[in-house]
């Protein structure tokens, strides 16, 4: 058909697919990715042809996919078809190593200019316990960036929990902050028309926190585009 076109399994050909988050995945698109790796095969989206596959299928989640496994939450087949070779990685909090050389990096990416971590901000890094892991990290790196003017970011530019000040709501950012987000999430919305995973993709954050965040504004009363009435 004119309109088939090639899907993210056929682009991966000879090579390795990620699947981050595969524990945010409805039970439906569970039992299709089932039947691609058990056939080693994928139709295009318009098309008819079967076309055989030959794809490393890597698979990352945060959450317990044994204990998702017994809430019925996910596929025990797929499940046992992903496990060949589980790789646990540490929480961020246990290997305080690498919060700085990530921190680095994610600047480089999200910059697009020369910019560098003062002393008092690296320490501020190092103190936090980052229960949200990588993701939490890249994206206060990414709100800060967003604001920074010049070109080292102090402590006084992160977005940090304040412990000392008793702040329960770890993670919260400031009220420009948080604007600037809500700002971002309505602008995403809008360029993609309500389609949440290029939102999230677009955004660098997990459809599960896009969800939580789109909750949120929806609480405060904020319309946001390309959302059903």
């Amino acid at each position: 058909a004119a309109g088939a076109h090639a899907g993210k399994f056929e682009q991966a050909a000879g090579g390795t697919l990620l699947l981050d988050e595969i524990s945010e995945m409805d039970l439906g698109l569970q039992a299709k990715l089932l039947r691609v790796i058990q056939e080693k095969e994928v139709e295009r989206i318009g098309g008819r042809k079967v076309i055989p596959l030959d794809v490393r299928v890597l698979a990352t989640t945060n959450r317990d996919l044994r204990k998702a496994v017994a809430e019925g939450q996910f596929r025990e087949d797929l499940y046992y078809r992903l496990s060949v070779f589980p790789l646990h990685i540490p929480a961020l909090k246990e290997r305080r190593g690498d919060i700085l050389p990530l921190a680095e990096m994610a600047i480089d990416r999200f910059a697009g200019r020369p910019v560098t971590l003062s002393a008092c901000a690296k320490e501020a890094l190092l103190a936090h316990d980052w229960p949200g892991n990588v993701r939490e990290l890249e994206n206060l790196l990414q709100r800060t960036l967003i604001l920074l003017s010049g070109s080292v970011i102090h402590a006084a530019d992160l977005a940090m929990p304040e412990a000392a000040a008793g702040d329960a709501a770890q993670g919260d950012l400031n009220e420009g902050l948080r604007d600037r987000e809500y700002q971002l999430i309505i602008d995403a919305m809008r360029t993609h028309r309500g389609k949440r995973g290029d939102v999230a993709e677009t955004l660098g954050i997990s459809p599960r926190s896009l969800r939580y965040k789109l909750a949120r504004m929806r609480d405060e009363g904020i319309s946001i585009p390309g959302e059903r009435s």
